[in-house]
């Protein structure tokens, strides 16, 4: 299925881009969501017409990621939680654990921007987490994570 691109896509293209893809990827997920349209000749001249709002839209999208991304840099956010004696979690912190503490300090992330390819966090300690606002801008956050302590009777 040959589809052009209404915005940039990782590992696919850029905005205006005539690929090819896989049908139920094109129909299933990139038309649905408005990030594609079938590339037949009445959409390409569409296309072509709205070109330039679609480029300064874009590119208002890309600010509005990097002006995030600036107030993320060197941002460290404590996260406790239950751990045994060796530092083990006895559950994980997830992409919605770092997210929602995120956003305690006042930060707009949703749960899908947060990148963790290894995983969810298992252990104590400070991990490096990427967070990817667009498909150009990532920023680097320090999810430090603590032990809680049961209450003592």
């Amino acid at each position: 299925m040959e589809i052009i691109l209404l915005e940039k896509i990782h590992n696919l293209g850029t905005l205006g881009d005539k690929v090819k893809v896989k049908a139920g990827y094109g129909r299933n997920y990139l038309i649905p969501r408005q990030k594609a349209v079938p590339a037949t000749p009445e959409n390409i001249a569409k296309f072509e017409a709205r070109r330039a709002e679609l480029e300064a839209q874009q590119q208002s999208i890309l600010a509005d990621a990097q002006t995030r991304a600036a107030g993320l840099t060197d941002l460290e956010v404590v996260i406790t939680a239950k751990a045994g004696n060796e530092g083990r979690l006895y559950g994980s912190v997830g992409t919605l654990e770092i997210a929602e503490a995120l956003a305690g300090l006042g930060h707009s992330i949703e749960k899908r921007e947060v990148r963790l390819p290894d995983g969810p966090l298992r252990t104590l300690g400070r991990h490096t987490v990427e967070l990817g606002l667009h498909a150009e801008v990532t920023a680097t956050v320090v999810v430090v994570v603590a032990s809680a302590t049961a209450p003592q009777a």
